[in-house]
């Protein structure tokens, strides 16, 4: 027991020590500040340049609003069948992948909505037929920028206001871009992503021409352009500043926002799998990411796996456990005590102290162990003021008992106290080594 609860200790302390050491060494990652250079356009954050505030008015508002945090491979199963609209925010933290852009084009070919709102058209989504689209900004941003200024952001910037009425520009007076948003450009001309469209494949709700439709615009170039893809309409808007949690609120951006989204009816996915909010299939390690709790439990886990391993394993030549006797001396006369008592081996009792009484009554008396009682007690009585014939009667006695004279357990004690009180008489102790020899085996 004493050896499994030194183990138990042992591990017990080597946990304690890994804990201090992982919460001492684990540096806690600070909070970057938003920029322009590298922007956070997640719903999930409420940050300057985070489109939380779209995202929740929206939900308040009444709209079908929710936040996709699955591959857009998702979108071809039965959940992105209740899908209408997609819309991904800003060059998002996570590229879209061959596989992943192929899937978002064949989901809008079956009729979903595709809204992209960047200041880049590099996005893999669905590109206009026959028409190339490009994009060009003429300025950039910096550290220096705030994206949490409103009047830095729009600094010299002119509103920019429908060029034709449509859907998109209903209830729009103007919009108040930032000094980094790009413009569109729209060429006619074969691109790399040409699609083959059916003619039963025509839009619902767009009976005409196939060319892109440009509704906000400047000299400079076009802010926000549609265009038909299979079954559905594509919206690009240039600028993600619009929609962000301090843009929003600059002329009318938040109407903009809100007909851009919202043109097609039905439940609307905001894209966070791409802005690294993708769901996390461990919840155990999701909740605890960015702690030193993961650290500390595979160290742990390591530790308990080289304990099983070295269970029973042997490393060096055997050695045989020592050997203790366990048994003390009180238990050994306790124990020849109760046998005695229990056989009534009375003689045996007496016999064990008379022989030592009769050995330091024969040292004080000058005579040898084997002398008679008659000689050692009359020398005891030439020596002291002991009565020599009453010495004699109580060895002899003690004698008779030994050699089997009849005697019962109060005549034994009767003989023990006789012989201890000669002792105190005569004033016999053991000697200093008997005394030392007694304290070592108690």
């Amino acid at each position: 027991m004493r050896q499994r609860l030194t183990i138990i200790l042992t591990f017990v302390v080597i946990i304690g020590v890994l804990v201090v050491l992982n919460t001492v060494t684990y540096v806690k990652e600070e909070k970057l500040q938003d920029s322009e250079i590298l922007p956070n356009r997640s719903t999930y954050h409420s940050g300057p340049t985070g489109a939380r505030a779209l995202h929740d008015f929206l939900n308040e508002s009444g709209y079908k609003v929710m936040r996709w945090r699955e591959a857009p491979e998702k979108l071809l199963g039965a959940t992105g069948d209740n899908v209408a609209t997609f819309v991904v925010i800003g060059s998002t933290k996570l590229p879209f992948s061959e596989d992943q852009s192929e899937a978002l084009r064949e989901w809008v070919m079956r009729g979903g909505c595709f809204v992209l709102i960047d200041r880049e058209t590099s996005q893999e989504g669905p590109r206009p037929r026959d028409w190339s689209l490009t994009s060009r900004a003429s300025d950039f941003p910096s550290f220096e920028d705030d994206p949490a200024n409103a009047s830095q952001m729009t600094e010299k910037v002119i509103p920019l206001t429908p060029v034709q009425p449509t859907r998109l520009t209903h209830n729009i007076a103007s919009v108040m871009p930032s000094r980094f948003a790009s413009r569109l450009t729209l060429a006619p001309g074969e691109h790399d992503n040409v699609v083959e469209i059916e003619e039963d494949a025509a839009p619902e709700d767009h009976a005409t021409s196939p060319a892109p439709v440009v509704h906000i615009a400047d000299q400079n170039g076009a802010l926000l352009v549609d265009y038909d893809y299979g079954r559905r309409r594509v919206i690009v808007l240039s600028d993600p500043y619009i929609v962000t949690n301090v843009g929003i609120r600059s002329n009318d951006n938040l109407q903009l926002a809100i007909n851009v989204i919202t043109s097609r009816d039905g439940l609307i996915a905001f894209d966070e799998y791409h802005q690294g909010r993708g769901i996390t299939r461990n919840a155990f390690a999701g909740y605890f990411s960015g702690t030193p709790v993961l650290a500390i439990a595979a160290q742990v886990v390591l530790l308990v796996l080289l304990i099983l391993w070295t269970n029973a394993r042997r490393f060096g030549r055997p050695l045989p456990l020592p050997q203790s006797d366990r048994r003390s001396s009180l238990e050994f006369v306790a124990s020849m005590a109760e046998l005695q008592e229990r056989s009534r081996a009375f003689d045996l009792a007496i016999e064990n102290i008379y022989s030592r009484t009769r050995r330091v009554l024969a040292r004080y008396a000058g005579l040898n162990y084997n002398s008679s009682r008659s000689e050692i007690a009359a020398r005891l009585g030439s020596r002291s003021t002991i009565d020599a014939h009453q010495v004699e009667t109580l060895m002899r006695q003690c004698e008779e008992a030994i050699n089997g004279e009849p005697i019962n357990w109060r005549q034994a004690v009767d003989l023990v106290k006789r012989l201890r009180e000669l002792e105190r008489k005569l004033g016999l102790r053991m000697r200093s080594r008997d005394i030392r020899q007694a304290a070592e085996n108690i």
